[in-house]
Formats: structure tokens, sequence, C-alpha cells
């Protein structure tokens, strides 16, 4: 077909103005969808204004996915006006954060020798319930605690599969998925239990429950053991949640030594159809940084 030079200047005329717009800092409005369910969380468009003007933009950019891992501490009326603002632009709600460690007090320890640890775990998976209805989420996040330097692993190991199999017990009649997050002891976090997504397979195939999952974070799995795309082929079928960061940095991809056109080459392989969480920051400060954001998102979906 052949094609006029009027049709190639108008065409070059539309480009100019895109690229014109973009550089004055206003990104177009109402973009193509992501072809993968990328989640942007608050911060990752600060400059856009608060949370819900924040959720607009990332939807006029073409992302289909949101995450809050503070979402659960907000109140009751902050909870629900995300959850209208997600629904209105068919917008899908990522993790919260069910149950997390206190960082400072290197705890809790699930399995050690002290059943309060346990039973104030198992409160926060009771807590999250509602907060997920409200919300509209399915998955949410939990970390399993530091290890006991004191008992040996194995104990430890058979004590944390009891108490998700308690856990799971309270999720499973509401259709719920806590995803355990394994987490580098290299950078990050030293001394945690779980540290990698094949100890976290293991867990979740002596668990047996759809209720319990791995959230295979490749930031953390990258520093902690690489191998990304053989690592997610040998344990997919307890992983259902992924997210996002290049190392070093923790930044958007392209920032650091992950090749991510080549994981989302495999994950649209394997026709994943979850949320990808962008748990990281921006390398760029500002608005700069927010549209090279939405950029490197673009290169990546682009594979």
């Amino acid at each position: 077909m052949s094609i006029s030079r009027r049709t190639v200047l108008a065409g070059g005329v539309v480009a100019a103005a895109v690229a014109t717009t973009v550089a004055n800092g206003a990104a177009p409005k109402n973009a193509a969808r992501f072809s993968l369910g990328y989640a942007p969380h608050e911060g990752s468009f600060k400059s856009r204004g608060n949370r819900l003007e924040q959720i607009a933009y990332a939807a006029d950019q073409g992302f289909t996915a949101w995450e809050d891992n503070e979402a659960a501490g907000r109140s009751v009326a902050d909870q629900t006006a995300m959850a209208r603002a997600l629904q209105q632009r068919n917008m899908t709600m990522g993790v919260f954060v069910a149950s997390m460690p206190k960082w400072a007090d290197f705890r809790p320890l699930l399995g050690g020798n002290d059943d309060a640890d346990r039973e104030g775990f198992l409160a926060d998976i009771r807590s999250s319930v509602e907060v997920a209805k409200r919300l509209n989420s399915k998955h949410m996040t939990i970390v399993t605690g530091f290890m006991d330097r004191k008992l040996p692993v194995d104990i430890q190991t058979a004590r944390v599969i009891d108490v998700l199999r308690r856990a799971a017990e309270i999720y499973e009649p509401h259709g719920l998925v806590m995803v355990m997050e394994p987490l580098n002891t290299l950078v990050n976090h030293p001394g945690v239990f779980m540290s990698t997504v094949p100890q976290g397979y293991a867990v979740a195939r002596a668990v047996n429950s759809p209720a319990i999952k791995v959230l295979a974070d490749l930031y953390h799995e990258q520093i902690q053991a690489g191998n990304l795309i053989n690592t997610l082929g040998a344990c997919w079928d307890e992983i259902a949640y992924i997210q996002f960061g290049d190392n070093p940095g923790r930044k958007e991809p392209g920032s650091g030594e992950i090749n991510y056109r080549n994981v989302v080459r495999w994950l649209r392989a394997k026709r994943f159809a979850g949320v990808i969480g962008m748990e990281h920051g921006n390398s760029i400060d500002g608005r700069p940084g927010e549209e090279r954001l939405v950029a490197a998102y673009r290169e990546i979906d682009a594979a």
C-alpha cells in the first residue's frame, strides 16, 4: 500500500507534538495500556498530587494496577476512596502488607519458642481480611520474620509451616492469598528467615494451600541468588505475585544490571496475567524521574 507524502508529514507532526508535550513535563493522557499488569505505588508519581491524583495519572499513562504496602494502616475512608478510584479506572489492586517484622526488634521469630510471636502474626492475618475486602485486593504480603540463631533451622521451618497452615485456614474461606516475600540478607535484611524464592517454594509446597504462595521480588532474588528466569521457571507453580526493581539501587528497570526485557518476554510467554509490583524508587528526582519511569516500562514492555 502506498503512503502519501501528506500522510507521512502529518504523522511526523503528531510525533513531534507528543515528544514536545513529554519534554515539557505533561505526559500525554490515555496512553495505550501496558501488556502486563505493572503496578506503581504511592510516591511513584508524587509530583502529580495526592494518592488519588497519582492513581489517575498512572491510569492515563496506561498502567492497569496499583499497589500500596501501607494500605492496612490507612483510615477506612482512605481505603474506600482508593478502592473507588481504582474501580473507576478499571485498575487492579495489588498487594498491601498484612504482616511485617519489627525491624528494630528483630521480631517475630515465627519458628522460635515463643508462641506470642505466632499469635501476633495470626492476629495480623485476621485483621487484614476486612481490609482486603474493602480494597478489593486478593493478595497480601507477609514476611516470615527472623531466624532464631539458637534453634536448628529444621525445627524453625517446621514451626513456620505449622503457623502458616493456621493462617491459611483464616484466608481460605474468603478466597484470599498471602504471598510470602523472601528478602535478601546481603544488602538490606540480614537475619530474616526466608531469603530465596526456592525456600519460599519449599514452604508453600509443605503448607499445601491455595491461600499460601510466594511473592518473587526480583530485586531481592538477584542480590541473594541470581539466575532469575530459571528460578522463576522451577518455582512457577507456587508464585502468585511478582515485583520488579533493578540492582544495585532498587530503581526502575534499566538503571541496573537486570535484563528486564528478557524477563518480560519470559513472563509474556508464560501468559502471566497477574500484578507486577513496581516496588522501587526512581533513579532521577522529581517529574523528570517520573517520566523516565514511564519510559522505562514502555521500553521493557515493548520487548
